[in-house]
């Protein structure tokens, strides 16, 4: 049997299955079926299929040639080829030839689920996703991180990653802004009986980020219940007519309430306000003819003060015509004017002049 191995490959004989001799680049002879030759590529790793790699490593002349890498449980080697990411390695024993290249290998703990702060960040480009999970923490955000339902640590705004390596890791995001809470169309009974729907807003921001998920069961709810009793307790003790006439009385003292409950909810209040107050049917026409009532005794009044205003002014004008005769005068010749300026023609008879006889007219009519 005739083999030829070249520069970039290496050889492993066999005789009847038993590895016997490493073979170098040139031509080898050897004489009998029962001799086999296994080529490797030297840019490849060392690996025979059936057999374990210690039964080649005890050729000297082999193992000078081949680095290896004995990867334990619970880690992970990254191997470089000549400085570069090549591949992630699991628990096991590996050999590559190092021959033309430089083999190197950076080995981390996976016991712990999050990644350790020396692994560099740009690997993950090139890990098989199914060695690691990815978690970002919005810059508005922090985050509650917990390893089997025990929690761990706050995590602030960023990027993380995580070994899958059993443990099951759950991250809870909370946001850091200013939050809003809205009741929309309660309905809540007045003293006077009186059934409203009050829309209600308020402002909040969370205090305590691991709190508020762990001794709080759904905290916006809670939230919510609070405010529609708070509500049903104010607007119980008032009148309609008190409720209408002190809105901000009413914005007042449910920011005040909301204020003495903030350390058991785990957040702060910052405002609280009435949107709308919406009146039942029948309330809403009733007070519409009250309204419109009332518009119509204003104006009412007003006009009886113009009136008598008018009528006064009048009166005035009357008694100075009446002392002073020039101005008397000056009025009929206004009156005069604008009589003239309706009319089409004037015919002049008799001796008396134009002034004369429409002032005679005047007194005649």
């Amino acid at each position: 049997m005739k083999t030829i191995i070249s520069e970039n490959q290496r050889g492993l004989l066999f005789k009847n299955g038993k590895f016997v001799e490493y073979l170098k680049p040139g031509k080898h002879t050897r004489l009998g079926f029962a001799h086999s030759v296994k080529v490797l590529h030297t840019g490849s790793e060392f690996k025979v299929d059936g057999y374990d790699l210690d039964v080649f490593l005890k050729n000297s002349e082999l193992a000078s040639e081949v680095e290896t890498a004995d990867v334990a449980d619970e880690t992970l080697a990254f191997h470089f080829v000549n400085g570069k990411y090549c591949e992630t390695l699991v628990s096991g024993k590996y050999a590559f030839f190092k021959i033309y290249d430089k083999h190197e290998f950076k080995v981390v703990s996976i016991k712990t689920p999050e990644v350790s702060e020396d692994v560099p960040k740009y690997l993950f480009a090139h890990i098989p996703k199914s060695r690691y999970m990815q978690f970002t923490v919005e810059y508005y955000q922090k985050a509650r991180l917990c390893y089997d339902g025990v929690f761990v640590r706050l995590l602030e705004p960023g990027t993380y990653y995580f070994w899958k390596n059993g443990a099951n890791v759950s991250l809870y995001p909370v946001d850091t802004r200013a939050l809003q809470m809205d009741i929309t169309g309660q309905e809540m009974m007045t003293l006077d009986k009186v059934a409203l729907r009050i829309n209600f807003v308020c402002n909040y921001k969370i205090a305590d980020y691991v709190k508020i998920h762990t001794e709080i069961d759904d905290y916006e709810k809670q939230i919510h219940i609070l405010l529609q009793l708070a509500l049903r307790e104010y607007v119980g003790r008032y009148r309609l007519d008190e409720i209408l006439e002190n809105k901000e009385q009413l914005s007042k003292a449910m920011l005040t309430r909301l204020k003495e409950k903030e350390a058991e909810y785990f957040v702060t209040f910052s405002e609280a306000g009435v949107k709308d107050i919406i009146l039942p049917g029948e309330i809403r026409n009733i007070m519409n003819t009250v309204l419109i009532a009332e518009k119509k005794a204003q104006a009412n009044v007003i006009t009886r003060r113009e009136e008598v205003a008018s009528t006064r002014s009048l009166l005035n004008t009357a008694k100075l015509m009446d002392e002073n005769q020039t101005l008397y005068k000056l009025k009929e010749l206004e009156y005069l004017e604008k009589i003239c300026d309706n009319v089409g023609s004037i015919s002049v008879t008799g001796g008396t002049d134009l002034l004369t006889q429409l002032t005679q007219i005047l007194k005649g009519a």
